[in-house]
């Protein structure tokens, strides 16, 4: 993939943020190549792989790593971006809100923008998905005897609707917002529960440390994020990979993920409402019922 800067990073500001993001994953001599390309673009891409090897104090091989981190192929590539990228600067244009979308951008062209960016985080996340560990999650919830989700800040927030869709079928499930909460949660589940970790950078300690105690009592654990590499995967059974929109200042990564973490948790209830659907049709139906009257016209006499 050859890119251009206005393709991934939108802005320094949105450079910054996917470096800040990154960087937990990286080497300290990787850092220091994506923090000097973060603070001048202009003047990394006027220098070879050597010369930017030079300038940070490293070698080769860890500026063309640090450019395959960051999105690219190769060192030539990010060279590319970061030359757009500071072409952009020097004439002067709008400064970016959030990937491609400007101050000056009109609502109705950030409604295209913003359309077009989430159509495609989709499309990413549903090809990464892995069929088989999104079956075998699916069947465990199922068959659980109680489901616990965790998730911190908008992760809750997915948390919360998986939980909300799997009570309407009949299923016991949890999403507990406190971290203190949620690890005494997890000290009640056995071999039979489900517990399921929400969390795009995968490093999350308040989503990790209630999913190892799951773990470590039996319960069958999977999580969904965004780093398939981070440290929440070695206490997952079943791991579920999401994509995210380009990030900003104003729209992270731990926001903008939200869209294929929605996407995810459809699926497990769909296959969970598959294999249960002697029962949970009815549920859902009752559930709909149940509330029926407080959604009718009330009478204005």
């Amino acid at each position: 993939m050859s890119g251009t800067a206005k393709e991934t990073f939108g802005s320094p500001a949105a450079l910054a943020a996917k470096v800040r993001t990154l960087a937990p994953s990286m080497t300290r001599s990787m850092q220091r190549v994506a923090e000097t390309v973060a603070d001048d673009p202009a003047g990394s891409a006027a220098l070879t792989v050597t010369g930017l090897a030079e300038r940070t104090g490293t070698s080769e091989a860890t500026v063309v790593r640090t450019a395959r981190v960051l999105g690219y192929p190769g060192y030539r590539d990010l060279r590319l971006a970061l030359a757009a990228l500071a072409a952009e600067q020097a004439a002067g244009r709008a400064p970016a809100v959030t990937a491609d979308i400007t101050v000056d951008d009109p609502m109705n062209g950030v409604i295209a923008k913003l359309a077009q960016e989430e159509a495609q985080c989709l499309a990413d996340t549903a090809a990464g998905l892995d069929t088989a560990a999104l079956e075998a999650a699916a069947g465990a919830l199922a068959a659980a005897r109680r489901v616990d989700v965790y998730g911190i800040g908008a992760s809750n927030l997915v948390a919360q609707d998986l939980t909300q869709k799997l009570l309407r079928i009949g299923l016991i499930a949890h999403a507990p917002a406190d971290p203190h909460l949620a690890v005494t949660n997890a000290v009640q589940l056995r071999p039979g529960d489900v517990a399921i970790a929400i969390t795009h950078s995968g490093r999350t300690a308040d989503v990790i440390e209630p999913l190892r105690v799951a773990f470590e009592h039996g319960a069958t654990t999977v999580a969904v994020t965004g780093r398939p590499d981070g440290d929440i995967v070695q206490y997952a059974d079943h791991i579920l990979a999401t994509s995210s929109a380009r990030e900003s200042e104003l729209r992270p990564a731990a926001m903008s993920s939200r869209t294929s973490q929605l996407l995810v948790v459809d699926c497990l209830f769909i296959g969970v409402a598959q294999r249960t659907y002697a029962t949970a049709a009815p549920a859902l139906s009752a559930s709909y019922e149940a509330l029926a009257h407080r959604h009718a016209p009330r009478d204005r006499r």
